[in-house]
């Protein structure tokens, strides 16, 4: 499970994450929703230890990330698609993580089939096109066979094929009784892939409920997504930029 207790993160005299307490629970797929700037992206990067939060705690299982043991078994995670040496292939990427994570090289092989990426594996990444990278960076999520798997815009780059297969992949790991966290900004697809969602806005809980819940009354959840967030979007210093 993963757990917010009052986290929060500044930068300056901006607050990016504010107070945010949420439990992402196993079994399901926990959708991650919020505008541009809402504090999602910096949320996650606490939770794994990348940021360190100006108070409250991003817990695992109870313990922060850097306490995990061997965290590439307990988390698995897709933050940036773009960060593999270009000049290494997909297989000796994967390889590397697995002898660095004391993993069987079998897992390589097999979380290339679970992509569809086998017959590139080969190939250097410099080469893949995006929805290629995505497919990659999920295959490193999924090395370590974890119990916790966090994506930040899974289906950024993906084809509509892809995004099925991702859909059916993310909702196929919780049914096994993974945690499954996912961000996006795609409303209308954590519609078809969410259980559950946390909307946020300014860095801020706005709701911590089912898609259903979200949705009731008769409104798309694009409409009430929107209505929930519409005091917290404000792009007037964008555009004065």
């Amino acid at each position: 499970m993963i757990e917010l207790r009052e986290l929060t993160k500044r930068y300056g005299r901006r607050v990016a994450v504010d107070g945010l307490s949420v439990r992402v629970q196993p079994g399901v797929v926990t959708g991650f929703l919020g505008p541009n700037g809402s504090g999602k992206s910096t949320t996650m990067r606490m939770i794994l230890g990348l940021d360190a939060p100006d108070s409250g705690a991003a817990l695992i299982d109870g313990v922060p990330y850097r306490q995990l043991d061997r965290p590439l078994t307990r988390v698995g995670a897709l933050l940036d698609a773009g960060a593999f040496h270009p000049g290494r292939s997909a297989r000796a990427h994967l390889t590397a993580l697995a002898a660095s994570n004391d993993l069987r090289s079998t897992r390589v092989e097999h979380v290339l089939r679970i992509v569809g990426l086998t017959e590139a594996a080969g190939r250097r990444t410099g080469t893949y096109s995006l929805g290629m990278r995505q497919r990659l960076g999920v295959a490193v999520a999924l090395l370590g066979d974890p119990a916790v798997l966090m994506l930040d815009e899974p289906v950024n780059g993906l084809d509509p094929e892809g995004i099925r297969w991702i859909r059916d992949l993310l909702r196929g790991l919780a049914a096994e009784g993974r945690t499954v966290f996912v961000s996006s900004h795609l409303i209308a697809e954590m519609a078809l892939t969410a259980d559950r969602l946390v909307v946020i806005g300014r860095g801020r809980l706005l709701a911590e409920t089912t898609v259903a819940e979200l949705a009731a009354g008769g409104d798309s959840l694009e409409d009430a997504f929107f209505r929930l967030t519409s005091e917290t979007t404000d792009y007037r210093g964008a555009e004065a930029a």
